[in-house]
């Protein structure tokens, strides 16, 4: 059996189509359904979706009167504020592309995302950092923009860019991801494969507005569906999202599997109305998902996906119990296959987890790099640089990136593998593997963890001898204060070498 899932293609997106107008849809059906709520432990602001879809509209107004034009590009400078998903609407409403970007930037990085992009203005917020190379519109005047007449919606073909984004290049270079307004369409395959979304939800995302993981799963999705939005105030705090969740009734939550474990810290977890949670960015370690379901009754859902094409893999209500490196399945009208290097490999088979490029989520390329975006195709197959197994139940198995396997004494070993195997050990909060170099032709699998005291060599040896066999178990154990991680929360395992004291 081939490693190929290829079931019934999920509907056409519809011709003459705009992103931001699909997703703002229920305001006409529901004008005074709560559409977001901005929600602390002192109580929430509240938006309709009448009022959103106001603010969106003037905005756009905005944008043109200021002297944007459709096809301008629009980098965003802007903090963890409401503010930025109404910008980011109402770019794409009249069709000008906003660019989102990491409020961790500093100058000189932003400076190098306006030289690959080459942006008409700056959206920026007066606080975050900013080079002052291009011309600025502060996020005060968004305010004043609230009450113009509504713009007209450009609509198109849905294959035309909507939005880029950013994303980590191999080589260490940020590369600018181009997206169609389609994408949005091609989401709703995970609203149902991996949520179960409903306009009854109430769901609530744990992360800041400006992040890409908050702004499609914790926003535009709700929206897309006519469900509330929720999102804790900037400041709130992971162990004060229990009491929201509680409070503000939500019935889906999503988070990094970080926040799931900073919330397990918290006092007996009541959460009568919450059906599920989600989990992507990482893999979510079993422990975590196993203490969740303890302290809460329900389950974690996890997806797998990426810049160039969200997720298109994922676990979901009444699926069956999925083994502990299992992603779960293709979601519904996804056309995903295992591929080797002479193409799809039989079904139990080690491969690189590829997407059809007929996929309406798929980028439409690397911004000014056609070469760069023809290396990430084999044949019919976008490669996602993800190693994975399909089994005969076409589940798929993760086996991490293909450039952080690890390669000590010949054997090609996964270091998600083993962190899950030493994060089980009671006194290790936090934990990366990788394998490094310690001679000439040898290379040795070493791990960094997190803990409240410096761990005996022999205890940690024992533990992963009774946890791991033997081609997988670390030679090197270093105590650190922080692992590396990107803006995105994700660990950086090229730069665990650096923690090194051999």
């Amino acid at each position: 059996m081939t490693s190929v899932f290829d079931q019934s293609p999920y509907p056409a997106c519809p011709s003459g189509f705009n992103l931001a107008a699909h997703v703002l849809a229920a305001a006409d059906r529901v004008p005074d359904k709560i559409a977001l709520a901005v929600v602390k432990p002192t109580g929430a602001q509240r938006w309709s979706y009448a009022r959103l879809k106001q603010a969106v509209l003037g905005c756009a107004t905005g944008f043109l009167d200021s002297g944007l034009k459709p096809g301008d590009r629009l980098l965003m400078r802007v903090g963890n504020a409401v503010e930025f998903p109404v910008a980011y609407l109402a770019a794409i409403a009249v069709g000008i592309v906003p660019i989102p970007t990491s409020s961790q930037l500093t100058d000189a990085e932003v400076q190098v995302l306006i030289d690959m992009t080459d942006p008409a203005a700056v959206l920026h917020d007066g606080i975050t950092a900013c080079p002052d190379t291009v011309r600025m519109i502060g996020t005060v005047q968004l305010s004043e923009w609230d009450g113009l007449p509504p713009a007209q919606v450009d609509y198109g073909d849905p294959d035309r860019l909507a939005y880029i984004i950013f994303t980590s290049g191999t080589s260490g270079t940020p590369r600018a991801v181009c997206h169609a307004h389609r994408a949005i369409w091609a989401r709703g395959m995970m609203m149902e494969g991996w949520y179960g979304l409903t306009e009854n939800d109430r769901l609530m995302h744990a992360g800041a507005f400006n992040w890409t993981y908050t702004l499609g799963t914790g926003l535009l999705d709700p929206w897309t569906k006519g469900a509330t939005a929720l999102i804790p105030a900037q400041g709130v705090e992971h162990v004060q999202i229990a009491l929201l969740l509680k409070r503000h009734e939500a019935t889906i939550f999503a988070a990094a599997p970080g926040v799931y474990r900073n919330i397990l810290k918290s006092d007996a977890l009541n959460l009568p109305r919450l059906r599920h949670g989600l989990s992507a960015g990482e893999k979510l370690p079993q422990a975590i998902r196993d203490a969740w379901h303890t302290a809460t009754g329900t389950h974690v859902y996890e997806a797998f996906g990426m810049s160039e094409c969200s997720t298109f893999i994922s676990s979901a209500s009444g699926s069956p119990s999925l083994a502990p490196q299992s992603l779960g399945w293709p979601q519904p009208g996804r056309h995903v296959a295992i591929v080797g290097k002479d193409g799809t490999v039989p079904t139990g088979e080690t491969g690189i987890i590829a997407v059809h490029k007929s996929d309406p989520g798929l980028m439409l390329g690397y911004l000014n790099q056609p070469d760069e975006t023809a290396t990430r195709f084999h044949g019919d197959w976008f490669l996602t640089g993800d190693m994975g197994e399909m089994t005969e139940n076409k589940d798929i198995l993760y086996h991490g990136r293909s450039d952080d396997m690890m390669n000590a004494g010949g054997y090609r070993v996964s270091p998600l593998e083993v962190e899950a195997a030493l994060l089980t050990h009671p006194d290790i909060h936090d934990i990366g593997v990788t394998d490094i170099d310690i001679k000439p032709d040898t290379r040795i699998i070493a791990a960094y963890y997190v803990a409240d005291r410096d761990i005996d060599v022999d205890e940690l040896t024992t533990f992963a001898a009774q946890n791991l066999a033997r081609y997988k178990q670390p030679r090197l154990y270093q105590r650190v204060e922080t692992l590396p991680r990107n803006a995105n929360n994700k660990l950086v395992r090229r730069a665990l070498p650096d923690q090194a004291t051999l």
